[in-house]
């Protein structure tokens, strides 16, 4: 059954992100699987990526982890470095946000819409599991969204951190959950 207040965000699941992953493929497997099931119960699709302007006037030079690479950046087509994995790839009528920061709301049009659209649970997917996923999962909780994580679809650089936050730290304000335990 549709859950017409629930939207599925995919976060950050883009290739130059993701070729930084040994274990990626495991990871566009099950987030494939899990944005199959989402349009199957027909849920809104967010995907959601980060990226900035030309110049990166957004970037302060007091934000410690984007100044250090901005540089880096810099030098990149921004478009290209922005696009999703073709495995993960979004349709034409799913909603696409950039974001400015590791938090998915920051920068970004992403709370519009979820008003817009009167969603109220959003289901998290996406790298890294400390940066957009547990930033965009504290806002979100604050902002009184209903919350799920599905463990399986979420990575990070260090194994450790990913299972800490899904075992210890995310239970306290989401449901977690593996994909095949995901039920819309």
């Amino acid at each position: 059954m549709k859950n017409d207040n629930t939207a599925l965000l995919v976060m950050d699941m883009q290739s130059a992100i993701l070729q930084s992953l040994p274990e990626a493929a495991q990871l566009i497997e099950n987030t494939k699987q899990v944005i199959a099931k989402a349009r199957i119960e027909q849920l809104p699709i967010i995907y959601v990526t980060v990226g900035f302007s030309r110049g990166m006037p957004e970037i302060s030079p007091r934000n410690k982890v984007f100044s250090a690479v901005k540089n880096m950046l810099a030098a990149l087509d921004m478009q290209e470095w922005m696009r999703i994995h073709p495995a993960l790839a979004p349709q034409d009528q799913d909603i696409r946000v950039v974001k400015k920061r590791f938090s998915a709301f920051t920068g970004s049009d992403l709370e519009l819409i979820l008003r817009s659209q009167q969603i109220t649970h959003l289901v998290l997917t996406g790298i890294s599991t400390s940066g957009v996923v547990l930033s965009t999962l504290r806002e979100a909780a604050d902002k009184d969204y209903q919350l799920t994580v599905i463990s399986d679809c979420c990575m990070d650089q260090d194994g450790e951190v990913h299972k800490f936050l899904m075992d210890r730290v995310f239970p306290r304000q989401a449901e977690v959950v593996s994909l095949a335990n995901w039920a819309v």
